[in-house]
């Protein structure tokens, strides 16, 4: 169920997406863990979403080129808005029926994922425990009389169990982390703002992130360059550069001082022997302390930000209070301590810490910290929410807070049977350098992938898909078309389909061998949005690739519908003089395909 293996099977002929999604619909109620589901997208839906893509990858050969996550099937915290399907939040009394999906969601539909069902969460993200839900407490898939962890404690166990090869949860405290390492799973936790939050039920919408759940670091970088860019309608949302990514083959990890378990010696054992292997690996270990780090995680529910959660559902909870669970309510209902001044407080006290924190990444180049410091039993916690839920957040509730990128990754099975896992943080922008330390540190591990009895598969995650500088090709290099292998030679990858802004004209440039469109873009009102492909290039190739592209056409910075700018092909404006406008068409090769028919 990898990414990789799927694509790889269906290049091959060897499975279909019709094929897969029959073997997952005849895997029926799933037993105990049926509550890990809050809504299942209904078998004629996801037989004809199949059925669909497979027509579309006979009429395109490039069609898996264009679709990073053909025929993927993938679930979503309920969190999460999904045209036509309820958002529950895991409260029922708050449900409504979105018609427009988050844009996280629209970018993996766009990629040829296949959607099975939205997943069970403690209600409105408010835990990190899995217990906090009318629909169900979802057990941990190694131990069920443990809990799973929360909140996106459906969409970790529907991966482990192999249900579906991802799932997006969201991550404010630590989400996307915790259930990760009670399940033996990659939690790729994004730098805040790069995968858009827009059609998230928010929790502290300033600080919440959607985040990745997979049986691989390989899957989980597939899955974050889907959906990943920058989103207008996201105020959150932001452009930045991501680091190169590569770790180095030596590097420095700090480790917290004091290390804090809570008595649990198997969890301080399995770190240690986690700390070493990361030695093994070239690492170089120091210690920091943590007490700056504890100091950041407090303001989150010790302090103000408290009243972000309250922000985000304040009409219902007016109306509605006796509705929300109990647990979850008492937690909200704290925001009324605080005033305005202790929030401008807090913000200037935050950012101290953040550059106290920054200082850190001179003598380190990632923190490591156990995801988890102990595991509880569904009745310790039902039978003491708060503390034990504090405790779980120990090493992962100040991430988003100082605007760091994190990524939880497996590490080992403890004698009594469950998962122990590390967290990788590093600096806003790191993800994918801290994904290339997930993986060489994974595939050490030699564990099998999440509860299933599969060996872990080799590096699938080829470093020029995450690394180099984008590309947009509107003509001749166009997947398939004449001049496309002058992208692939040099190590090229398909990064998406898109399109410009609708601010440019596209003109079919007369006496061009191969024939070329020339885009232009325009400072009046009578332009349009044309379509593309963003390709990512290796940095050391991109020299020649410039040099070879023939007058009157250039590379300069094209604004994408989106509001991303990247760079791209356009046409100095002497040469579109009497040349055909073709604009109307959309792109080059739906002119193309218009011509022919002519």
């Amino acid at each position: 169920m990898t990414i990789a293996s799927l694509l790889a099977d269906y290049r091959s002929g060897k499975r279909t997406p019709s094929g897969v999604v029959e073997r997952l619909l005849a895997r029926g109620d799933d037993g105990n863990y049926a509550c890990a589901w809050i809504h299942r997208v209904d078998e004629v839906t996801l037989t004809r979403r199949a059925k669909e893509l497979e027509s579309r990858a006979r009429a395109d050969p490039h069609a898996l080129d264009r679709m990073p996550l053909y025929g993927i099937p993938y679930a979503v915290k309920d969190n999460i808005d999904v045209a036509g399907l309820p958002t529950t939040a895991a409260c029922p009394a708050f449900s409504y029926v979105p018609q427009r999906s988050a844009t996280a969601i629209d970018r993996l539909e766009t990629a040829g994922a296949i959607l099975v069902g939205k997943t069970n969460l403690d209600q409105f993200a408010t835990g990190l425990v899995g217990t906090r839900s009318p629909f169900g407490v979802v057990p941990n898939t190694f131990r069920p009389e443990y809990i799973s962890g929360g909140s996106s404690s459906g969409s970790a166990v529907v991966v482990a169990r192999g249900l579906v090869s991802f799932a997006l949860g969201t991550d404010t405290a630590g989400s996307g982390r915790v259930p990760a390492g009670l399940n033996n799973l990659v939690g790729l936790k994004p730098t805040r703002g790069l995968i858009s939050t827009r059609g998230v039920v928010p929790a502290c919408q300033s600080l919440d992130c959607v985040s990745v759940f997979a049986l691989t670091t390989a899957d989980a970088v597939a899955v974050f360059d889907a959906a990943r860019g920058y989103d207008q309608t996201d105020p959150y949302s932001r452009v930045l550069d991501l680091w190169p990514a590569s770790c180095g083959k030596q590097f420095r990890f700090a480790l917290p001082s004091p290390l804090e378990f809570y008595g649990d010696e198997r969890a301080r054992r399995a770190f240690d022997d986690a700390a070493r292997m990361l030695q093994a690996l070239g690492g170089q270990p120091s210690k920091t302390d943590f007490a700056l780090f504890l100091d950041a995680a407090s303001l989150l529910y010790e302090g103000p930000w408290v009243a972000e959660r309250m922000a985000a559902i304040r009409p219902f909870f007016e109306r509605h209070a006796d509705q929300i669970h109990p647990v979850v309510r008492e937690i909200i209902a704290g925001a009324s301590k605080y005033s305005a001044t202790d929030l401008f407080q807090g913000i200037t006290r935050l950012h101290t810490l953040r550059k106290a924190a920054a200082r850190l990444w001179e003598h380190a180049d990632v923190l490591v910290v156990p995801t988890a410091p102990t595991a509880y039993t569904i009745e310790a916690v039902l039978a003491e929410p708060f503390q034990t839920n504090r405790r779980l957040g120990h090493y992962t509730n100040f991430v988003n807070l100082l605007d760091l990128a994190a990524i939880a990754v497996p590490a080992s099975i403890r004698p009594d049977g469950l998962p122990c896992g590390i967290t990788l943080i590093g600096p806003a922008g790191s993800d994918l350098m801290l994904a290339d330390l997930a993986q060489r540190f994974h595939q050490r591990t030699g564990l099998k992938l999440g509860a299933l009895d599969e060996d872990l598969p080799p590096p699938a995650w080829p470093s020029s898909t995450a690394d180099g500088i984008k590309v947009a090709v509107v003509g001749a290099h166009l997947s398939g078309l004449p001049l496309n292998h002058e992208l692939s030679r040099r190590g090229a990858h398909l990064e998406r389909v898109a399109r410009t802004a609708a601010c440019y004209r596209l003109y079919a440039l007369p006496g061009t061998t191969p024939p070329k469109p020339g885009m232009v873009r325009e400072s009046s009102g009578a332009a349009h949005s044309i379509e593309l492909e963003v390709w990512r290039m290796p940095a050391a190739a991109f020299g020649s690739f410039v040099a070879g592209i023939p007058s009157p056409l250039s590379i300069g910075r094209i604004e994408l519908e989106d509001g991303e700018w990247v760079q791209g092909f356009l046409c100095e404006a002497w040469a579109v003089a009497g040349a055909e406008d073709i604009s109307r068409f959309g792109g080059w090769r739906a002119f193309l395909v218009s011509k022919a028919a002519a």
